[in-house]
């Protein structure tokens, strides 16, 4: 049993009702504003929403965190007590442009372990606010949180496994992924719609 004050913290839906979380039309036209940034913050704001990171995880990246042969990036999951990493598969597009402006392949040992956006925090909510009034989004949704939100819903609505998606986050109770599967997918809706159907039950 998950207690109270935990369920509350990580519920899709603030007390108000709003919803946190960007659906998927909404996740798709973040995505296209983001492509159309600079090209520094085009690529942090494409890795925070393909590995459902927190802004902090992302702004901690080096050169070293990713394995480019293997399209993974290795993200240090900030909210646990002790040192854990977890690694998160990202798209083939995005690493490859990644390795093209940051040069990871080249990157000699002193610079290794240098961040890859020495920004704040601050300026990182900036850039997330930006495209998200880009893309018309408003509300508790529009925000790093909301990314992340999208992103575990996500990868539930395309099948990844529940522990698999787990991982993915860093998050250290199963039973936190699991509340994303109470957002209504698209095979939801078609169950729906086939009971919105004249003569669907006969």
């Amino acid at each position: 049993m998950v207690p109270h004050a935990y369920a509350q913290e990580f519920s899709l839906y603030g007390t108000d009702g709003a919803r946190k979380y960007l659906n998927r039309d909404e996740r798709q036209r973040v995505l296209v504003a983001m492509a159309e940034l600079p090209t520094d913050r085009a690529l942090f704001a494409l890795t925070l929403a393909w590995t459902g990171a927190r802004v902090s995880e992302v702004l901690a990246l080096t050169p070293a965190s990713f394995q480019i042969a293997a399209g993974i990036v290795a993200i240090q999951t900030l909210k646990r007590r002790r040192h854990c990493v977890r690694e998160v598969p990202i798209p083939p597009e995005l690493m490859a442009a990644l390795d093209r402006h940051f040069a990871l392949r080249q990157a000699p040992p002193q610079s290794a372990n240098q961040r890859l956006w020495p920004w704040c925090r601050e300026t990182a909510w900036r850039i997330v606010k930006l495209v998200m009034g880009q893309s018309g989004i408003n509300g508790r949704q529009a925000c790093p949180r909301g990314l992340r939100h999208a992103f575990g819903i996500g990868t539930l609505q395309a099948g990844v496994p529940l522990n698999l998606a787990q991982r993915w986050l860093g998050h250290a109770r199963i039973s936190t992924t699991a509340i994303y599967a109470d957002a209504v997918g698209p095979e939801e809706i078609g169950f729906a719609e086939r009971f919105w159907r004249p003569g669907s039950q006969a």
